[in-house]
């Protein structure tokens, strides 16, 4: 106990680098991540400010829990788990055809168009990226388009509900940040939607200007009757879309409460279906208590290691150290989006959020910028770590169902053009703020 009280001899800027090595050693040795916040965040209190610290960080932790807006995050989950073991994201896609099915890499182009709908949906990414694994990737090898089109399209498309209200990761983030959610979604919706159209750029331009990338497209015409048939499977998700979205932006429910309309909604569709039972409901409900679990640890790791890391003034310390590198906001914020690149490659997005945030926000509002839109730029950047090597989940996922063929350094080679396309993107939000509509 006595070495461990001679921590605030360190000073701050030992004191800082002393943790920094903690976390990294203790989280190479295999320990999550929660759970090596956790035990810094003792270990600094302990040495740092003596046992009566510790009803500090647990307050920190009970006021971050017990937050009301989280109550969305596992609704929109649960969704989401729905979603993965019904027919609805099958129907979906096979209705797209209609729409995309005349024009060269049009299936592709169709994946793109269900993921932004099915991130719409629900707002996390792991599932969609599985189910579209399972559809559309299928589909694409099977007609002979480029294998590397078509495992960048099902993980860049999938991983857009990053970006798309009603966003998991914007929650996360208006909850660290203490700004509204509803501003978050409405500033995302259309920076959201033009990263799927760079994606959809970038399918029809390698599909009319290299050979061999895509099949022809499928001369047959579909019937009347066939159409109609298909356009049943855009009914139901486009109506769940409407009613969650337009609560929020309406005015007319917040964010928590569409969250539960939101599930009613899916609830609905899988009986009107025929796909409701209780099996379903006990499969999706495990599959929300494990995610939500992981993001509650996390939270509460990160919650209590930034608490104690405040207490040291440690977030004083950062703040005065990026500050210090420019004068100019732009160079500011390029930096901190580097450090979030770097991080984003080896931790995850909760972490990230939680650990970052409190110490990147005021200084985003002490230089006069809108923490709204840099909620939005955050979002961007977290989309390239999901691609990004060694430990993108993007390729983790698609491998659970890739055929054993594919390997996963195939699997990254093929999002290298589609994380260029998102640094794209996060260089025009920083360029023009005024896409976010702020």
């Amino acid at each position: 106990m006595n070495a461990l009280l001679d921590l605030s001899a360190l000073g701050i800027g030992w004191g800082t680098a002393v943790m920094f090595v903690m976390l990294v050693v203790l989280l190479l040795t295999g320990m999550p991540l929660a759970f090596v916040t956790l035990l810094v965040a003792l270990i600094f209190a302990l040495g740092w400010f003596g046992p009566m610290s510790i009803p500090l960080i647990t307050s920190r932790v009970y006021s971050f829990v017990m937050n009301f807006v989280f109550v969305s995050v596992p609704m929109f989950v649960l969704m989401a788990a729905i979603l993965d073991r019904s027919g609805i994201a099958r129907d979906l896609f096979d209705a797209m055809k209609i729409f995309a099915g005349r024009i060269r890499g049009g299936v592709a182009v169709q994946t793109v168009f269900v993921s932004v709908i099915l991130a719409a949906m629900s707002g996390i990414i792991g599932g969609e990226i599985v189910l579209l694994g399972l559809i559309a990737l299928p589909q694409m090898l099977r007609m002979g388009y480029d294998r590397s089109l078509a495992i960048g399209v099902v993980c860049a498309g999938g991983s857009l509900g990053t970006m798309i209200p009603p966003s998991i990761v914007l929650i996360i983030y208006g909850l660290t940040a203490n700004v509204s959610i509803g501003d978050l979604f409405t500033a995302a919706f259309l920076p959201g939607f033009m990263l799927a159209m760079f994606y959809v750029a970038y399918i029809l331009f390698r599909a009319y200007f290299s050979n061999g990338i895509v099949p022809d497209p499928d001369p047959m015409v579909i019937s009347t009757a066939e159409k109609m048939r298909l356009l049943k499977g855009l009914a139901l998700p486009i109506l769940v879309v409407a009613t969650v979205l337009g609560s929020i932006y309406g005015g007319i429910a917040s964010v928590t409460e569409a969250s539960a309309i939101g599930v009613g909604g899916v609830v609905v569709s899988t009986m009107l279906r025929g796909e409701f039972s209780y099996t379903l409901m006990r499969d999706a409900a495990l599959q929300t208590l494990a995610t939500v679990g992981m993001i509650v640890w996390i939270g509460i790791g990160a919650t209590a290691i930034v608490g104690v890391y405040n207490l040291m003034g440690g977030v004083d310390f950062v703040s005065s150290m990026i500050t210090g590198v420019s004068d100019n906001p732009t160079v500011v914020v390029l930096l901190m989006m580097a450090i979030l690149f770097v991080l984003g490659a080896f931790l995850d997005w909760v972490g990230i959020a939680l650990l970052t945030m409190p110490i990147f926000v005021p200084i985003i509002v002490s230089m006069g910028l809108d923490p709204v839109w840099f909620g939005v730029l955050f979002c961007m950047n977290m989309q390239i770590s999901f691609l990004s090597p060694p430990f993108g989940p993007a390729a983790f996922y698609l491998k659970s169902v890739a055929p054993p063929d594919i390997s996963l350094g195939d699997i990254f080679r093929s999002l290298l053009p589609f994380i260029l396309l998102q640094m794209l993107a996060v260089g025009l939000l920083v360029a023009f703020p005024g896409i976010t509509g702020r």
